[in-house]
């Protein structure tokens, strides 16, 4: 029996040794791997990049001075991690860390109390946040903070990096005031607004906007791009800015499309603050967050809603994963909302209508909407502005115009309205299938929303005036009054969609298609008032004849048409040469 009992001891032993090894990984007392922060889970780290990034509130730092480092996910959580801050190229811990959240905990390497952080327990994270404080003395030189992640047990990264953080005896506090400048590695920035220029254009640099030849400097509805680089120099000095309420972003791209693109964000962090991020967008989803990289001279700032970022990046440009690059790319500017941190789907996107050479100075000019997209805003003016207008008119105000006269059995107004709503539906529906085809999917914001609200009630008008019941049938009214009601909501949401796609075809500085598209709908209305009064007014005025009443409102309805053109051209127009 004793024979048996000593194996037996060795072995519960070895499981007692073996359970509080792993006890202790999962509770975070990584001091063994100070050193290399390598997990020890007889696995090799990761080599592609990273789904996590490290990131700081600024860039520069002296003696005592406090930096906010965060470790954030991207878009899968992770259970483990260590932090620590090191000089460029050094393998040693520096500084001190302060946690506050219970997911982090403090450790002791090499001797230096709290000079590294690391996991509680194996709970899923998305983000962490520790504040590193400087040594008050000593030899100090510039430093980044390396960090491992840890997905499961056998994914994890070692070495995902900040960017540079420097050493600057004269560095100025940061500032968590809404209009923020993180300092540079060569430079400090100011908090005020960032001197984006158009100087240099076509000569020094790579400029692209819109409207096209803005000055983001002059204009504040400036939406900019410039790229410079050197002879011999792979780094690239990037600039960019726009006015939005979350981010504006610059992307890098082999085609026309979103998806496999190299982009950078200059947005609005979870605090409010503005901060740079590289990203990687394989789709029309929300692009993957990488690590900044070799990315230095950051300088951000938001005034008056215009943000700003400028910066000097030496990672390759690549639109796929797995690298390779090209010396071409279509240029891209977007812009959208953000909430807590996270970018929402664009509300507008600036695309070159040809490749780009970014070590050309050039002046570069934005893509020309496609022809579907222009036939579909087309069809949709003519319809909702146009013929539905007059079905609408012939419908309320001139039904006595040809008073007696039938055709079919039908009297001549309601042929007229019938066959004049008809083609609008008809109209409008050819207009959604073209919107859909061309796009391939929901392209976001309010434009899509009110235009598919439109065509679900246009789709039901017609079929619900199918079914109506008799002129006599004492429930008749519900239906003229559902009828017309319905109407009056289309037209409304209709006008509101062309404002908002004729904002897509407005190029110009003065928006002068969404003025004329104002002047119109001030036409329509103004002719509709003088319709119903001239209409109640004949209902108080017997005297008036037949013959009057009908010329009066056969000159009301010319006028109307008259202007109904002239804006409708205008507009067309504007459209065709967007």
């Amino acid at each position: 029996m004793e024979g048996c009992a000593a194996p037996q001891r060795i072995i519960i032993v070895l499981l007692a040794c073996y359970l509080r090894a792993v006890q202790c990984y999962s509770s975070g007392k990584v001091t063994g791997a100070c050193d290399n922060m390598t997990p020890q889970h007889k696995k090799g780290a990761h080599q592609s990049p990273a789904p996590f990034s490290v990131t700081t509130d600024r860039f520069s730092f002296k003696e005592g001075d406090e930096i906010i480092v965060r470790l954030l996910a991207a878009s899968t959580p992770f259970i483990g991690f260590m932090l620590q801050a090191r000089e460029v190229g050094g393998s040693s811990p520096l500084g001190s860390f302060t946690v506050t959240s219970g997911e982090a905990q403090l450790l002791n390497c090499n001797g230096l109390p709290n000079s590294a952080v690391s996991h509680t327990s194996d709970s899923p994270k998305s983000s962490i946040q520790g504040i590193w404080r400087a040594d008050i003395s000593g030899n100090l030189n510039s430093i980044q903070f390396s960090a491992s992640f840890v997905k499961d047990y056998s994914t994890f990264w070692v070495g995902v990096r900040s960017s540079p953080v420097t050493y600057n005896v004269a560095a100025a506090p940061s500032t968590n005031s809404k209009s923020i400048s993180i300092p540079s590695t060569s430079s400090f920035a100011s908090s005020s607004k960032l001197s984006n220029s158009s100087t240099g254009c076509g000569s020094t640099k790579v400029c692209f906007s819109q409207p096209l030849n803005c000055d983001p400097g002059v204009s504040p509805d400036c939406y900019f791009l410039s790229a410079m680089t050197s002879p011999g120099d792979t780094a690239i000095q990037l600039e960019m800015t726009g006015p939005s309420d979350g981010y504006i972003a610059i992307g890098f791209s082999d085609d026309q499309r979103m998806g496999n693109d190299d982009i950078y964000i200059c947005g609005r962090d979870s605090g409010g603050l503005i901060q740079l991020q590289h990203a990687f967008s394989t789709g029309r989803k929300i692009p993957d967050i990488l690590p900044l990289g070799n990315v230095s001279d950051v300088k951000s700032s938001v005034n008056n809603s215009i943000i700003s970022c400028s910066f000097t990046t030496r990672n390759p440009i690549s639109t796929q994963r797995s690298g390779g690059s090209s010396s071409l790319y279509y240029l891209m500017i977007v812009h959208g909302p953000s909430s807590t941190g996270t970018i929402g789907f664009h509300t507008g996107t600036f695309i070159t209508d040809t490749k780009v050479d970014i070590s050309s100075p050039q002046v570069v000019t934005s893509e020309k909407e496609p022809p579907i997209i222009k036939a579909h805003g087309s069809l949709m003016l003519i319809s909702w502005m146009t013929t539905g207008s007059l079905g609408m008119i012939i419908a309320r105000y001139l039904k006595g115009v040809a008073k007696g006269k039938h055709y079919f059995g039908k009297d001549v107004w309601f042929l007229a309205h019938v066959s004049l709503m008809t083609l609008t539906v008809a109209a409008t529906i050819i207009a959604f299938i073209l919107a859909f085809s061309e796009v391939g999917g929901w392209s976001g914001g309010a434009h899509p929303v009110l235009g598919c609200i439109v065509m679900i009630l246009a789709f039901f008008q017609p079929i619900a005036a199918m079914f109506r019941c008799g002129p006599q049938h004492h429930w008749r009214f519900l239906f003229n009054w559902s009828h017309a009601l319905n109407a009056v909501a289309i037209k409304l949401l209709a006008v509101a969609a062309i404002f908002t796609g004729l904002s897509y075809f407005d190029t110009s500085e003065d928006g002068w298609l969404l003025k004329v598209m104002g002047g119109f709908v001030g036409w329509e209305a103004t002719m509709y008032i003088l319709l119903e009064l001239h209409m109640r007014w004949k209902l108080n005025d017997h005297a008036e004849s037949a013959s009057e009443s009908t010329r009066m409102e056969l000159l009301l309805l010319v006028l109307f048409f008259l202007g109904n053109i002239a804006f409708l051209v205008a507009l067309l127009v504007g459209i065709g040469s967007s």
